[in-house]
């Protein structure tokens, strides 16, 4: 990739991440996959691969049960992070923010655009928990099937989006030698500051 240069980059956050998300969209497989970190109430971070279902201006989407470990972590911390990163173009995104919960319509409109299995299953999965086996949770899902067979499926009540509201992004542009390019934007005010990094 040729090398990154600050006279190259949009002055909002968002417009830039938009800009490299729609490349990696068209050339990397699930683009949307990302990191997402939280801290445990012990005070240990945590991370898992999640998928982020829509960004804007107001910051990044992703949904859940709202009783798993990155349920609770989220509601408890009101902060977190999240990685993309791009092996194909060589190029990651940080992002550092707090986190609130999505209006019950967001998370309702999302819900119903849903594949119906994957619907099913959010009522099925006791997300994070313990199973004595694979059966229980076919089981569980039999039960949800019949619950549900001839309408449509609601969104469950433990379940729902959450938006994170960065504070901070960071664009990374691997080059040769490890001498990459990055670039933080850290909110100042109404507007963003940025700063090249080593």
């Amino acid at each position: 990739m040729p090398p990154l240069r600050r006279e190259a980059l949009h002055d909002d956050p968002i417009e830039q991440f938009a800009e490299w998300f729609e490349r990696a969209a068209a050339e990397v497989p699930l683009a949307e996959a990302v990191t997402l970190a939280t801290v445990g109430a012990d005070g240990a971070p945590d991370a898992r691969m999640v998928l982020v279902k829509g960004f804007g201006p107001d910051g990044f989407r992703l949904f859940t049960n709202y009783d798993s470990a990155k349920g609770r972590q989220l509601e408890a911390a009101r902060r977190a992070a999240l990685v993309f990163y791009w092996r194909e173009l060589d190029r990651q995104v940080r992002v550092r923010g707090a986190v609130e919960r999505l209006s019950d319509s967001d998370s309702d409109a999302y819900f119903a655009i849903r594949p119906r299995d994957s619907q099913l299953g959010a009522w099925a999965s006791p997300q994070s928990e313990p199973l004595e086996s694979r059966a229980q949770l076919d089981h569980g899902l039999r039960e949800i099937e019949a619950r549900f067979a001839d309408r449509e499926v609601p969104r469950p009540p433990f379940w729902g989006g959450y938006l994170v509201r960065p504070d901070e992004l960071e664009f990374w542009q691997g080059q040769v030698g490890r001498l990459h390019d990055r670039f933080v934007y850290t909110r100042a005010g109404d507007g963003w500051r940025i700063e090249r990094l080593g």
